[in-house]
């Protein structure tokens, strides 16, 4: 006997069937309709018309990328913290007291990596070698 309240998963095999379907659909068709031919220049790769020089195990300085990923993280938070501005009258002091435990989390955060010397450029580590 069925509950009234109990959820209907029918409509979630239903759409999970229809994903696999769309998906495996997908992939026999570009089989089965899917260019076949091995020239000379089929495997190899290709950059901007410009021919691959040289080996693609090449050591480059991870320096922008942290800053980069840096940039983002702090940027994500100070989304964060505007979300938190727009409603600071309906959140209270509940609010105020949440966002400043987060504050405090990210500045807790900048200090540990100041102090490991992330933010220095061109300076290598004792495990970078």
């Amino acid at each position: 006997m069925e509950e009234a309240n109990a959820p209907l998963l029918w409509p979630v095999i239903l759409y999970f069937a229809a994903v696999l379907a769309v998906a495996g659909g997908m992939l026999g068709i570009s089989f089965v309709l899917g260019q076949r031919h091995s020239e000379r220049g089929t495997g190899l790769p290709y950059e901007c018309g410009i021919d691959a020089t040289g080996s693609a195990r090449v050591c480059v300085a991870s320096d922008f990328f942290r800053i980069a990923i840096f940039f983002v993280v702090f940027d994500l938070e100070s989304v964060f913290i505007f979300a938190w501005a727009t409603s600071v009258r309906a959140l209270g002091w509940t609010g105020y007291i949440e966002i400043l435990v987060f504050t405090a989390v990210l500045l807790a955060a900048l200090v540990y990596l100041w102090r490991e010397k992330v933010f220095e450029m061109g300076v290598r580590t004792k495990d970078e070698g």
